[in-house]
């Protein structure tokens, strides 16, 4: 595949690539920062399933819009405890959801993430990146699952809790907690805070030199880096998954039994 053939395919995502191969994917909501919709969870394992078909590609940066990097639309989880969602509509979003965690990890490319913005929704996409930057104005919080009464069970359950450890990810996920960016540089979430001036040129300068490596080395080197994820996902996201759309289909409006 090449890059003309998918580069204006995509609804909420710009597309763009240096002469280098250095791709730039940023995300975005009707041109404005990205709120997380099920069109951006359709496209978004259709875009890495294009970037994996090119061979022209050799790092892919993710970033966003604005100063934002993805958002939580209100309500988020009324939608799935409505009754309207059909059998048919989860299995394709748990198909959605499984493609979109493997494919980050089955990239032949190393990614770096450019968050330019606070995240609460889909963080798991920036922790399966190779290199995270972020700005100074940035945070961290999951309001796509507990408080929109929704099982955090799509990899968030899995790769919080290997990053932050197991108690402090168990409670960043129960308390809506809010992890800032000199916190979360601490923690090992991100590996370096710019200001949202110096972003960008340090995420190309990351990319450049990535860019430089041979690509042999570097595609042999990310999937050693990936192995551990890869094991951990293999073992619990279909299971986070299933149970995830279970409780969700079991409506409780007023928390009855």
């Amino acid at each position: 595949m090449k890059f003309d053939d998918y580069a204006d395919t995509f609804k909420v995502m710009d597309l763009s690539r240096t002469d280098d191969g250095i791709l730039t994917v940023r995300l975005h909501y009707r041109g404005g920062p990205m709120l997380w919709t099920a069109l951006a969870h359709k496209e978004f394992p259709r875009l890495l399933d294009s970037i994996k078909s090119d061979s022209e590609n050799r790092v892919l940066v993710l970033t966003g819009t604005g100063d934002t990097f993805i958002s939580t639309p209100q309500g988020y989880g009324d939608v799935y405890r409505s009754g309207k969602v059909k059998p048919s509509d989860w299995e394709r979003g748990l198909g959605e959801a499984t493609r979109m965690l493997y494919g980050m990890t089955e990239l032949p490319i190393p990614v770096v993430a450019a968050v330019n913005g606070p995240v609460t929704g889909h963080a798991e996409l920036v922790l399966l990146c190779d290199v995270v930057l972020c700005t100074d104005t940035t945070y961290f919080q999951d309001l796509a699952h507990l408080p929109g009464q929704l099982v955090p069970g799509d990899g968030v359950q899995i790769l919080w809790p290997m990053v932050l450890g197991p108690v402090r990810g168990k409670h960043f996920l129960l308390t809506s907690q809010k992890i800032p960016a000199a916190e979360a540089l601490t923690l090992g979430v991100v590996g370096e805070v710019t200001t949202r001036e110096q972003l960008t040129e340090r995420t190309m300068d990351t990319a450049r030199a990535l860019a430089a490596v041979d690509p042999l080395v570097m595609r042999h080197t990310r999937q050693l880096l990936q192995r551990d994820i890869r094991r951990a996902l293999d073992l619990d996201l279909g299971v986070g998954l299933g149970i995830e759309a279970y409780v969700s289909v079991s409506r409780f409006p007023e928390f009855d039994d």
